[in-house]
Formats: structure tokens, sequence, C-alpha cells
């Protein structure tokens, strides 16, 4: 709607393009570098949420939310699993029981061929002339199979991770699936042979994982 006193050929901005324009990989990835400028900042810039720093046997249990396609996750919805994903948690499992990981970054660039379709546009828009993007937004490039995002948590409350990742699925285009993993928090070890390590002394806590010293 154009108020009284604007000019007769304003243009209107548009709003974001759909993601599923994004969905798909295709060609090279686009790095931000110093030939790629003027990439605007992502949407996410936490990737840890809850209590980060907790050490390992604190949380022993632990969720993933695993991919199930190749395809390309914008910065905006991981934002937005991230923000469910927290939300849900801190609501049923409490601000201090739970450590969620976002673990793709988003460092491919996404261009927009921006051609104005408005009154007045005939001045600017060149159609498919010169048709190489300006850059428009980021996204993560997945792979099947790769995680997406980890909560570790105590053992009690792992069903309550598992369903924060059921919610977290709904901000995603595609197929997920949530693995409750097996493993002792984010480390490589399952439960039992974490014990048995721990007990020979083999371990030694490094920060929210743990070095394991080999024999020699």
């Amino acid at each position: 709607v154009r108020a009284a006193h604007a000019p007769k050929h304003q243009l209107v901005k548009m709003g974001r393009r759909p993601a599923r324009c994004y969905r798909y990989a295709h060609g090279k990835p686009y790095p931000k570098s110093r030939f790629c400028r003027g990439v605007p900042d992502p949407k996410i810039r936490i990737f840890d949420c809850g209590k980060k720093k907790q050490p390992c046997d604190d949380f022993p249990a632990c969720a993933h939310l695993v991919v199930d396609e190749n395809q390309q996750l914008t910065s905006e919805c991981l934002e937005a699993a991230r923000i469910a994903t927290n939300k849900y948690m801190i609501t049923n499992a409490g601000r201090d029981f739970f450590h969620i990981r976002i673990r793709p970054h988003p460092y491919h660039v996404l261009r927009i061929n921006k051609t104005l379709s408005c009154a007045g546009a005939d001045r600017l828009s060149t159609g498919m002339r010169g048709a190489y993007g300006k850059p428009y937004g980021t996204a993560a490039r997945v792979k099947i199979g790769q995680v997406l995002i980890s909560i570790r948590t105590k053992e009690e409350k792992v069903q309550v991770a598992a369903e924060a990742l059921r919610r977290a699925k709904f901000k995603f285009a595609g197929r997920q699936k949530v693995h409750v993993s097996s493993k002792m928090g984010f480390t490589p070890f399952g439960k039992d042979e974490y014990q048995k390590w721990q007990a020979c002394g083999r371990l030694i806590p490094n920060g929210i994982d743990v070095k394991w010293l080999s024999s020699r």
C-alpha cells in the first residue's frame, strides 16, 4: 500500500525467499572469502546452550538428531531449531540439566539474482543478463547420517531430550531421525567401556570430553 505522499514509482521491498529455493546443493561450495564479500551474518550465532561446561560424568545420557537426506539447511532454520529445543528443555528438564550443541555450521553462501517486477523497474531490471547473484544468506551442507543437534543430559531426562529433538524436526525440510545414543555423553566410549577405562585410570578429564591414554 502506497502512502499518499510517496513517489509514483516507489519500490516495495520483497520478503525473504522460501527455503525450498535453496534446499538442494547445486554446484560447488561457495564460502565467504576475500573474493566473496558482503555476505550477511548468519542468523545463528550461538551453537551451545545450557550447562556447556559441566564435566562428562554429570550428563551421561545423550540423544542426537540425524539427517536422512543430502541437502542444505539455512542459518535461519538452524536458529529456529536451537530456540525450540532450548525452550522445551528449559521448561521440561530444568535449566541446569542439559547441554545442547548445534553441530553443522552454515559456511555456504547463498546467492540471489535480484530482479524488480514492479512499476518503473524497466530501468533497473536486466533480466538474465549478468545473472550471477549477490550474497543473500548462508546455509550448511549436510550429508545422510550427519548429526544436526546433540543433547547430553541426565539418564532420567533422556526421553525429554528425544521429544525436544522431535519438535526441532519441524523446523527443517526433509527427513530426520532421533537417535538415543548408547555412548557416554559426547565421548566416543560406550558406558561400560567408559567405566572400565575410568577404573584403570586411563581417562583424563578434558572439558566436556575425556582424553584416553594408550598403554604405551
